[in-house]
């Protein structure tokens, strides 16, 4: 741990004997290589590795330096800039390995994006991405087939078996009402979802909330609360980093500290180190709730601010989880009809798949895949309610989305039933606000006049 005075003139190092030396964090996004490649006055001295930094699909280097390449410049600062630089900032984890991954500045396709996750599973241990599809309040976009496929690959055979770290910036369209489980990178259960925290504890502007968030760090808020200190373009340091792509960064250093402890950690024991030790107190929020083990969570917080002491402290001592189980079970009831400012609640048992392989006991992450097609997205709202009675908002109203596609077998993820027996009755709650709706599946369309909804029916997966 690391605390320095106000103006960053006097820091103390080692309250914790880890610095995440070993560790190589790759930053995803757009980072200025060539200048991150050399001795540094702001604090990236031979912190950069050259066996890890490169432009995926052809991308040439910019004669010129340009504002559009300090993002992940600066995310990079925030993970590794060395101790004792005396001109800015330190890192978080000052003593790991930085491989920048330019992708963001071209054409970005779906096999970018999968070179980009996929590069160099065997040496880069930690991911972080701050960016996401457009946070405008009504997109609705994820990971393609190949993107899919390196997220798969990386937490199965990444890091020597033990799984790719994933961390992702859960977004910045708070201002347009956006919702991030209509981001499919950061509503994926292989990503750890970062929100955001004002310096007094206060849910920012630019925060979506949604119930895929895994926990939070601190960044910019409102005017007169600091911003994020790091590392900048040009040789400079900036205090002005903002939003949750500052906060992805800095859990991507909490966690080379707590890899560090315990290299033989899995991609899921990691997210259980974090949700077990994540802090709740001081984070102001009006929707706080308590899951059915005692576990209190948010939908702008997740279950809290990230610990590095208490994340190093409990890594050393963590014995690994069992391998995962899925449990998938299908609703046999489908074809309901949603009124024009109604609901429906469709009710859901489960024993979580016992007697078989695929038993799941106790719960990490839950998917309610779901499949409606609307003439106006925006006004659908779904809840999920747990055995345990942990009701999740799966999809809050988007005033800004219009768009009559709907959802295709989309995965509502949940983090807020962790640690919560599986079995028992489930609630599915659809709500319909004034529009006309169309359901679609594999085997039907059903159009109507009036405003209503029709659906086919959902899918819950349970995981341990």
């Amino acid at each position: 741990m690391v605390v320095c005075d106000d103006r960053l003139t006097d820091c103390q190092y080692g309250a914790l004997p880890v610095t995440g030396a070993t560790l190589v964090v790759g930053v995803v996004g757009v980072v200025y290589l060539p200048y991150l490649l050399y001795p540094h006055p702001v604090g990236v001295k031979n912190q950069y590795t050259v066996s890890y930094c490169l432009p995926i699909a052809g991308l040439t280097w910019h004669k010129q330096l340009c504002n559009c390449l300090r993002h992940g410049t600066r995310c990079a600062g925030e993970v590794a800039a060395q101790a004792d630089n005396h001109v800015c900032s330190v890192g978080v984890a000052y003593n790991a390995r930085i491989g920048g991954v330019r992708m963001l500045d071209g054409d970005v396709t779906d096999s970018v994006e999968a070179q980009s996750l996929g590069l160099r599973p065997d040496h880069i241990h930690i991911y972080s991405a701050s960016w996401g599809p457009d946070d405008d309040g009504r997109t609705v976009d994820g990971p393609a087939t190949l993107a899919r496929k390196a997220f798969y690959d990386g937490i199965t055979k990444g890091r020597g078996g033990l799984g790719s770290i994933f961390v992702w910036a859960s977004g910045n369209g708070g201002r347009d009402g956006d919702n991030c489980n209509c981001d499919g990178y950061t509503n994926s259960i292989y990503t750890l979802s970062i929100s955001s925290s004002t310096e007094n504890g206060n849910v920012p502007w630019y925060s979506e909330s949604c119930s895929s968030t895994l926990a939070t760090t601190y960044s910019s808020g409102s005017g007169g609360e600091k911003q994020i200190v790091t590392t900048d373009l040009r040789k400079d340091c900036t205090e002005t980093h903002t939003g949750t792509s500052a906060s992805a960064p800095l859990a991507a250093g909490l966690i080379a500290l707590a890899l560090q402890a315990n290299p033989s950690m899995t991609w899921r024991d990691m997210q259980h180190i974090v949700v077990e030790t994540a802090k709740p107190d001081n984070l102001n929020a009006d929707h706080w709730t308590i899951n059915g083990v005692g576990k209190k969570v948010s939908h702008s917080f997740g279950f809290g601010l990230m610990d590095a002491s208490a994340m190093v402290a409990m890594a050393r001592n963590w014995t690994t989880v069992p391998p995962q189980h899925i449990c998938e079970i299908r609703s046999l009831d489908h074809n309901r009809i949603v009124p024009q400012n109604g609901k429906i609640i469709v009710p859901l048992y489960t024993d979580g798949c016992e007697g078989t392989v695929n038993h799941v006991k106790y719960l990490e992450h839950v998917q309610a895949r779901i499949t409606m097609t609307s003439t106006r997205r925006g006004e659908i709202q779904i809840f999920l309610t747990s055995p345990s009675l942990t009701r999740s908002t799966l999809l809050a109203k988007r005033t800004r989305d219009t768009s009559r596609e709907g959802f295709n077998n989309w995965a509502f993820m949940t983090t807020h039933n962790w640690g919560e027996p599986a079995k028992g009755q489930w609630a599915l709650e659809i709500e319909n606000g004034a529009s006309s709706c169309e359901y679609r599946s594999a085997h039907t369309t059903r159009s109507v006049s009036s405003a209503v909804l029709y659906w086919f029916g959902w899918l819950i997966l349970l995981y341990y």
